[in-house]
């Protein structure tokens, strides 16, 4: 029997393509290789007699592109091939968001942007389970997307204060008596607010443009504020400076001018120490070098004074050699009874002393001239013993006294005797403690 009379397959019609397909020209010269096709690409996809690639998306056919220049299962596996590069696109996404630690959002992005590649692709592969596995990623994305939103913004919250609070402590620098500030502290503390608003910007969460700005033009016032403030002290203060340099400047000369006159320029000099002193500041640098001009002219003052000292110690040392004896001499004052040859003999080695002359230097005769007034002042101390003594007064008052307490003692004498007759043991014990006081006295006045 005739297969003529068989039906004949009918060829597929290729639905109206959704996009231009592509014409795909196969490399040429090549030997000809069975090419292998995926065991689940002949089920989705299907090649025409025209070499026109077909893939089964859902309940319908499509085409996706034109392979005429190979066999059709070559064809199949170049489009299995773009479904494949889909799904690794897919499967990588799904373990990075079960793997976590990937930002959701990106993941997010991402998906969308494969779920629109995947839409009408050019490939052969169940493209609809691949699209319902790119819209349960992105459901199971929601979620975290949302978590993540949240936690953005309360991390731009967050920012926004640290930020307002870095703006507030310049604002309250800025509001400070910046006439009275210490600068070196106050600059210290701008430029550490300063490098945490760098480092702000650049660690920290994007904050809004018109907060930014405006956060920006707060603190960009309140540092303007702040170094004008320190620009004026400064300057001030480099005009006090230089004042105080050119004071300084003249007063060094005046000093260095004393020079010539040696030891009799030292108390000009000592004038212009206490107009240095009240000339203020110029600067430690400048401060510095004036000084060390200044200090020089007075330390040559000061040694020549230094060497007209040693040459008057050198010509006063007969002299103090002198004043030695005499002190050696004086010592005898102390040890000679009669005071009136004591006077006579201190009389004398005074008269001496005085004829030695001048001592230098100044405390070295302050010293022996110290020895000898002690000696001075022992002698008058006997003196004056002896005088209150010998005293026809201070003898006329004794004698007196003497007397009423020789009286006062035959009473008490007599007083004692009755007292014991009677046997009054009060009387005795009061007479007697009378009469012993009164005897002392009359000891004490030599009676």
């Amino acid at each position: 029997m005739s297969d003529d009379n068989a039906p004949k397959p009918t060829p597929p019609i290729p639905a109206p393509p959704r996009r231009p397909m592509p014409r795909v020209t196969a490399a040429p010269a090549a030997p000809a290789v069975p090419v292998p096709v995926p065991s689940d690409a002949s089920e989705w996809g299907r090649v025409a007699e025209d070499g026109t690639v077909e893939v089964r998306d859902g309940d319908e056919w499509r085409p996706v592109g034109q392979y005429p220049d190979g066999t059709p299962e070559e064809a199949l596996a170049y489009y299995a091939r773009k479904f494949d590069d889909f799904a690794v696109k897919l499967g990588t996404l799904e373990t990075r968001a079960q793997a976590g630690g990937s930002s959701a959002s990106d993941l997010t992005k991402q998906a969308k942007r494969l779920q629109s590649e995947v839409t009408d692709a050019a490939a052969v592969g169940d493209l609809a389970g691949l699209r319902s596995r790119v819209e349960t990623l992105i459901e199971s994305l929601s979620e975290a997307t949302a978590k993540e939103a949240e936690a953005a913004k309360e991390a731009l919250d967050a920012a926004i204060v640290e930020r307002t609070g870095i703006v507030e402590r310049a604002e309250s620098i800025a509001a400070r008596d910046l006439t009275k500030v210490q600068w070196k502290q106050v600059t210290a503390e701008m430029t550490e607010l300063f490098e945490a608003w760098q480092a702000h910007q650049q660690t920290g969460p994007r904050l809004p443009k018109g907060t930014a700005q405006q956060l920006w033009k707060r603190f960009r016032e309140a540092r303007s504020t702040v170094d004008k403030a320190r620009r004026a002290f400064f300057s001030e203060l480099d005009d006090v400076h230089r004042a105080a340099r050119d004071a300084k400047s003249r007063l060094v000369e005046r000093a260095e001018a004393l020079a010539p006159r040696g030891v009799d320029g030292i108390p000009a000099y000592r004038g212009l120490l206490d107009e240095w002193k009240a000339s203020g500041r110029a600067g430690r640098k400048a401060d510095d070098a004036l000084w060390a001009r200044f200090k020089a002219a007075g330390d040559a003052l000061y040694a020549a004074r230094a060497e007209q000292a040693a040459a008057e110690e050198a010509d006063s040392a007969p002299r103090i050699e002198a004043r030695e004896a005499l002190l050696e001499q004086a010592k005898a004052v102390a040890d000679e009874p009669n005071l009136k040859r004591a006077r006579a003999l201190l009389t004398r080695i005074q008269r001496e002393w005085d004829d030695v002359g001048r001592i230098f230097p100044r405390d070295r005769e302050r010293a022996l001239d110290d020895r000898m007034r002690s000696i001075e002042q022992a002698l008058k101390s006997r003196e004056d013993v002896d005088w209150k003594k010998n005293n026809p007064e201070t003898k006329a008052r004794v004698g007196d006294m003497s007397s009423q307490l020789v009286d006062a003692i035959e009473k008490l004498e007599q007083e004692l005797a009755e007292a014991e007759k009677a046997g009054d043991e009060k009387a005795v014990k009061e007479a007697t403690e009378a009469l012993a006081a009164r005897r002392s006295w009359l000891s004490a006045l030599g009676g």
